[in-house]
């Protein structure tokens, strides 16, 4: 006798028997959905169980904080400081062309004679050489009285510059 398929698209062969009354409205998940016996259960009090499943909600969000949080925070922080490398490398390459440019300058006639004058003191034939040293810096503590007072008031009125000018 050929058995014959209910439908005609498939080619998986059907039980030969009909499903139990039992099982009529039970979900294929019907083993994950129903209760664990306590004796098979891993933790069997369930105070234990509940730390347990707290403790391992707590390794796998530290894993998944080591695996997503901190690269990204790395990432991001890498941004500044690329920002930071570059304008320290801006700032060398703006250095380096001014050190090219003072050794094309000290390369040619004047920058050599120049240079030797500054460091040296070289002075061509004919010339006098003159040193003069900076002036030492002023007391600002006069004593009080006649004339000390006018020449420290004429002080005041130097370095405070300009008066403001008076609207009509």
């Amino acid at each position: 006798m050929l058995v014959v398929s209910r439908s005609g698209t498939t080619s998986i062969s059907r039980p030969k028997t009909p499903p139990k009354a039992s099982d009529e409205g039970r979900s294929r998940l019907g083993d994950f959905t129903r209760p664990i016996p306590v004796e098979k259960r891993i933790l069997r009090k369930p105070k234990v169980a509940l730390f347990g499943g707290l403790l391992i909600l707590l390794v796998g969000g530290t894993i998944a904080a080591a695996v997503f949080v901190l690269p990204v925070q790395t990432w991001f922080d890498q941004d500044v400081k690329i920002d930071q490398r570059q304008a320290q490398l801006d700032e060398l390459q703006r250095v380096n062309g001014e050190l090219a440019a003072e050794v094309d300058r000290l390369q040619t006639e004047d920058g050599i004679r120049e240079a030797a004058r500054e460091e040296i003191g070289f002075v061509d034939a004919g010339e006098q050489r003159s040193t003069f040293l900076p002036l030492p810096p002023l007391p600002a503590d006069l004593p009080d009285g006649w004339p000390y007072n006018v020449v420290t008031g004429i002080v005041a009125a130097r370095t405070a510059g300009p008066a403001p000018a008076v609207a009509d």
